[in-house]
């Protein structure tokens, strides 16, 4: 049965949100963030990438309603505005587990 046309806008909107974390540094910055709010610099010193690089992965959590950001003097501090994406990304780590348990189930059958 196919979407509805707003049914298929809202999964749209979904997959633009997902697609804007679906970035091991934009990932990394999630669950960095996680802890609070974090400037740019030490963003970058956590993820080992350069502050324009960041910068700009920034802008798309931003955009994309992930991030919210605030001004402290020169600095621009960033924090969670939806801490509910670590749910999923919790799931997902959930995920990875079992997959990797799996494995490591294959991989004991096939020394035997």
């Amino acid at each position: 049965m196919p979407l509805t046309n707003p049914d298929n806008d809202l999964c749209r909107r979904k997959a633009d949100v997902l697609a804007a974390a679906a970035h091991p540094i934009r990932l990394a910055t999630i669950e960095f963030l996680a802890g609070g709010e974090q400037c740019v610099c030490d963003i970058a010193a956590h993820v080992g990438a350069k502050r324009s690089n960041v910068s700009r992965h920034l802008a798309v959590l931003l955009n994309a309603g992930i991030v919210g950001q605030r001004k402290d003097g020169l600095r621009m501090i960033y924090s969670l505005r939806t801490p509910c994406i670590l749910n999923f990304l919790s799931c997902v780590t959930e995920l990875l587990r079992e997959q990797l348990q799996g494995n490591e189930e294959l991989l004991k059958r096939l020394k035997m």
